[in-house]
C-alpha cells in the first residue's frame, strides 16, 4: 500500500548530494513551535535518513547547531526577531553573536548563510530602519574573521512588499519600504549575496477570490489558453510561483538592480485548515510541494530567466502544534514530530534520481519518558532471553555511548525488532517501545533499517518472548532484582509471544 512505502520519502532531496553542481537545492525549514519538539539529535537523524543536505534555522539553537557539527548538512542561521534591534544597533552587539552563534561552531557545523530576522519589514516595521545596519554588522564580523566569503549574510521578506505583482513586468516595491529595500540590495549586490523571498501562492490563492485557479497555484498542467500572459512581455506563466519569482527581478529592475539572485527561503502550503479554508487538504499540500521540488530541480527556471532555477526551503519540517492562529498554520509541515510522514510526496515520475526504494525502513526505540526499570527489564530480556548479541553495547563499544538505559535499549530493541523480521508485535516490550521512521544512528553506533544488521542472534534460534531459555549476554544487562525476575514472569503470564516470520 502507498501509505507503507512512505516511511522515508523525502529522495528528492538526495538529489541535492549527487547533482554534479550544486548550484540550485531544495532544503526545508526547521520550526520548534511543537508541544514536543523532538530532541536535536532525532532532528539531525531524520534529516539524514532523509538525505536532506540543506537546512534552515529560525535561531541559533546551541544544541541543534552542535547535534548537526560533521554531518556535512548546510545550514542557515537566524537572528531571530527579538534580536534584531540589539543586533543593528551595536556593532560589539553584533560581533558577540557571530563569535558565539557561528564562529564557535564553524566549520564542524557546515554554515553557509545568516539570516538576519525573517519579513521584519512587515513583521517588526519598528526594527525596520536599522535592518540594513544589522547586516552590515553582521557581515563586518564574518569579514574580520575571514568567512565573509563562505557565509552569505542577508534578510528574508514578504512577498507582499511587492506590489502589482501581476503582470509580473508591471511589479514594483511597496514605496514606503524603499528607503530601506535601496540600501537593502546595495548591500546584498557589493556582497554578492541573495534576495530572499518568502513566497506562498496559498494565501494569493486564497486571498484572489477566484480569480487565481486552483490548478494555476498548484504548478498542475494548464491548457495553452488557461495559461497567464504578461501582456508587456508576451511571456506565458504556468504557476503562481513562478510569477512571484519574477515579480521579484522586475521589481528589484525597477530600482535599477539586475543581477541579484533571488532565493525562496519559504514556501509550502498547509494540509489541514479551519471550515473556511476547503483547500488546505493532505492531497493539495502533497501536490503542490511535490510538483515545487521538481519545478527546482529539474532546473526549469522561469519565463524571465529560463533555465535558472530558484533554490528554495519547504516550510517546513514538522507540524508546529504548538503555533498560534489558525488551524492551517500549525500544519504546514512534511512530518508529525515522531518522525512519521504527513503524506506521502509524488517524485515518481521524476527519473532515477527518485528510484531508490526506500520503503519499510522502520525503527524500534524506546519511548520517550518510558519508565526505565520497564525499559532496563525490557533490556535485560532482549540481550538475555531474546538472543541479541549486545556486544556494542559494553564499555568501549560503538554503541556504548550515551551511557543511559534509553540509549542501550533502543539498541537492542531495535536490534531484536529487525531480526524477528519487524513482524507485528515485536517492538512492544510491554509498551515502552514504539516503531518511527526516524533512524536513531548516532557517532560510530550505526543502525540499518535491512533485516539484523545492527545486531545479530547468539545462535540460530530467535525466541519467543515469553520463552524462558537462558543464554549467555553481557552481564551488565542482567538485572536480576525482584523487579525483573517479576516483569518477566509476566510477560509469559500474559503471553507476550513474538511471532517470527
Amino acid at each position: 500500500m502507498e501509505t507503507n512505502k512512505s516511511l522515508l520519502f523525502l529522495l528528492f532531496l538526495a538529489v541535492s548530494a549527487v547533482l554534479a553542481d550544486e548550484d540550485v537545492f531544495i532544503g526545508v525549514n526547521i520550526g520548534t513551535e511543537l508541544s514536543d519538539m523532538p530532541h536535536p539529535t532525532q532532528v539531525v537523524a531524520l534529516l539524514k535518513a532523509q538525505q536532506i543536505r540543506h537546512v534552515r534555522l529560525f535561531n541559533a539553537d546551541r544544541g541543534m547547531l552542535l547535534a548537526l557539527a560533521n554531518t556535512g548538512i548546510k545550514v542557515a542561521v537566524s537572528v531571530p526577531n527579538e534580536q534584531i534591534l540589539g543586533v543593528g544597533q551595536s556593532n560589539t552587539t553584533a560581533a558577540n553573536w557571530v563569535t558565539q552563534n557561528i564562529i564557535s561552531h564553524y566549520p564542524a557545523t557546515n554554515i553557509t548563510t545568516i539570516c538576519v530576522g525573517s519579513e521584519v519589514l512587515s513583521a517588526l516595521p519598528n526594527a525596520a530602519p536599522i535592518l540594513v545596519n544589522a547586516l552590515k554588522f553582521v557581515h563586518s564580523a564574518l569579514l574580520a574573521s575571514n568567512l565573509d566569503r563562505q557565509i552569505k549574510v542577508s534578510t528574508p521578506l514578504a512577498s507582499t512588499i511587492i506590489l502589482d505583482s501581476f503582470p509580473p513586468s508591471q511589479a514594483f516595491f511597496n514605496h514606503s519600504v524603499k528607503p530601506v529595500l535601496i540600501p537593502l540590495l546595495k548591500f546584498l549586490q557589493s556582497t554578492n549575496s541573495y534576495f530572499m523571498l518568502n513566497v506562498y501562492p496559498y494565501y494569493d490563492y486564497m486571498q484572489s477570490n477566484g480569480v487565481i485557479p486552483l490548478d494555476y497555484a498548484l504548478f498542475k498542467p494548464l491548457a495553452a489558453n488557461k495559461e497567464a500572459v504578461d501582456s508587456n512581455t508576451l511571456l506565458h506563466y504556468t504557476n503562481v510561483f513562478d510569477a512571484m519569482i519574477d515579480a521579484a527581478y522586475f521589481a528589484m529592475a525597477d530600482v535599477n538592480f539586475t543581477n541579484i539572485p533571488v532565493m525562496v527561503t519559504e514556501s509550502g502550503w498547509p494540509s489541514v485548515g479551519e471550515s473556511n479554508e476547503p483547500d488546505a487538504t493532505v492531497d493539495n499540500a502533497n501536490t503542490y510541494n511535490s510538483n515545487l521540488i521538481k519545478h527546482v530541480l529539474n532546473k526549469t527556471g522561469t519565463p524571465k530567466h529560463p533555465g535558472i532555477a530558484v533554490s528554495t526551503y519547504i516550510y517546513e519540517l514538522y507540524n508546529e502544534d504548538a503555533k498560534a492562529g489558525p488551524l492551517s498554520e500549525k500544519n504546514w509541515g512534511l512530518f508529525n514530530n515522531n518522525g512519521t510522514p504527513v503524506y506521502i510526496l509524488r517524485l515518481t515520475e521524476s527519473g532515477s534520481l527518485f528510484a531508490n526504494n526506500t520503503s519499510n525502513q522502520t525503527y524500534c526505540v524506546a519511548k520517550e519518558g518510558a519508565d526505565a526499570k520497564m525499559l532496563q527489564a525490557g533490556l535485560d530480556w532482549a540481550c538475555g532471553t531474546g538472543k541479541v548479541n549486545c556486544a556494542p553495547l559494553m564499555q568501549g563499544g560503538p554503541c556504548y555511548d550515551p551511557d543511559n538505559v534509553a540509549a542501550h535499549a533502543t539498541y537492542a530493541f531495535d536490534a531484536y525488532y529487525h531480526m524477528m523480521g519487524k513482524a507485528p508485535g515485536t517492538c512492544d516490550f510491554t509498551g515502552v517501545a514504539t516503531i518511527t521512521t526516524t533512524n536513531p544512528s548516532h557517532g560510530t553506533c550505526l543502525f540499518s533499517s535491512s533485516n539484523g544488521k545492527n545486531a545479530t542472534f547468539l545462535n540460530g534460534t530467535a525466541p519467543a518472548m515469553d520463552s524462558t531459555s537462558s543464554s549467555a549476554y553481557p552481564a551488565r544487562y542482567l538485572n536480576n532484582n525482584a523487579f525483573s525476575t517479576t516483569l518477566m514472569m509476566i510477560l509469559g503470564t500474559l503471553g507476550f509471544s513474538m511471532v517470527l516470520l
